[in-house]
């Protein structure tokens, strides 16, 4: 009997890949990690949950166990609290320092679960490890999962191809609806339990507030980029993303505002108005450090420059070994730091970071 690891969040779907690897009759162990400590790492300012008499971490691992016993497996809990704060919370907030949006999640899956989470899988005896993520692996490669509103390919993309020999998604198949009803009828706590947001592995926060713990306030000018015009004040660029419209605190303009620049060096936000502006789009942007999950080198592909966009389709050149150059019609909205991830049909072909982008 073959024996599968399974990463349990006491969340619904990794309740139901345990459930589902477990009918199909392999030897199933699950493992809970711990990747946040809130008083170890000063997370006081922002945070909802200081006067909770249990933390939603603790809360998420009572229900992992109430799962494993449930399903009748062993629940192991590791604590990797020190590393995701060496190698994803230290790039997120380098990332912040450097006036850029970065994806902690996307760190998160390349650098914990699935590389230290494998190790410790390995350590348990492991022939596989599983995890309830919506993806495919078919013939060694990474696609598309059956639910596309789901579809976690983009968070998976710069996971080193190696790292994915020995995975099983156990809801490669499944739509979140099927989900959640496979729970209810095995009458698992999670079934109906609502899904994680906000930062990976931290929750959800008040995020300036929250920011505060870590990075110093650094006010300064909001002006106009057509004008020239100082139209307001921001916090610190730390806080704001390119295409944000929302919490800028701008009045006495006809049509909407939106972030479209940073100017490190001077402290200046710049912003334009209107939903059809130039500054808002690009038709050209470099994509550094790729991550090749295939051997293909294409020319025409697709892709995403954030999760729930729309495939956007692209020509691609490639600078060197993993600086890749991407063409395309007008995209609103890409955003230095954030991830471009390419397609070729559902097959992935791999992610790398936004470097910088043009109009041309």
């Amino acid at each position: 009997m073959k024996t599968v690891v399974v990463g349990i969040s006491g969340g619904v779907d990794s309740s139901v890949a345990a459930l589902l690897l477990k009918k199909q009759g392999y030897n199933v162990i699950g493992l809970f990690m711990r990747n946040w400590d809130s008083s170890i790492n000063n997370d006081y300012l922002g945070n909802p949950n200081l006067d909770n008499d249990i933390c939603p971490q603790e809360e998420d691992y009572n229900d992992a166990k109430k799962v494993c016993e449930k399903l009748d497996i062993p629940l192991h809990r590791v604590d990797f609290v020190k590393e995701y704060w060496d190698f994803v919370f230290k790039y997120f907030l380098d990332e912040l320092n450097k006036g850029r949006t970065p994806n902690p999640d996307i760190m998160c899956n390349r650098y914990i679960k699935f590389d230290l989470f494998i190790d410790k899988a390995l350590e348990l005896g492991a022939d596989y490890i599983a995890t309830g993520h919506y993806a495919k692996i078919e013939n060694n490669t990474l696609m598309r999962a059956k639910d596309l509103n789901k579809d976690q390919t983009y968070f998976l993309a710069y996971v080193p191809r190696d790292k994915f020999k020995n995975v099983i998604f156990p809801l490669a198949d499944l739509t979140k609806p099927e989900v959640r009803k496979i729970a209810m009828e095995n009458d698992l706590i999670t079934a109906n339990k609502k899904d994680s947001t906000g930062i990976c592995f931290i929750g959800e926060r008040n995020f300036s507030k929250f920011l505060e713990n870590y990075l110093p306030n650094q006010p300064g000018k909001i002006v106009n980029i057509e004008t020239n015009e100082v139209v307001g004040e921001h916090i610190g660029l730390m806080y704001y993303t390119l295409g944000q419209r929302k919490g800028l605190d701008l009045g006495g303009f006809k049509e909407k505002s939106f972030v479209v620049k940073k100017d490190l060096d001077n402290n200046i936000l710049f912003i334009a108005n209107g939903d059809e502006n130039k500054y808002l789009y690009s038709n050209k942007a470099i994509i550094s450090d790729f991550n090749f999950l295939t051997d293909k080198k294409i020319n025409k592909c697709t892709c995403k420059f954030r999760y729930r966009q729309k495939d956007i389709v692209c020509n691609v050149s490639y600078k060197d070994d993993n600086t890749l150059i991407l063409t395309y019609d007008m995209a609103k909205a890409v955003t230095p730091g954030q991830f471009c991830v390419l397609y070729d049909g559902d097959v992935c072909l791999g992610g790398g970071i936004i470097d910088s982008v043009e109009y041309k």
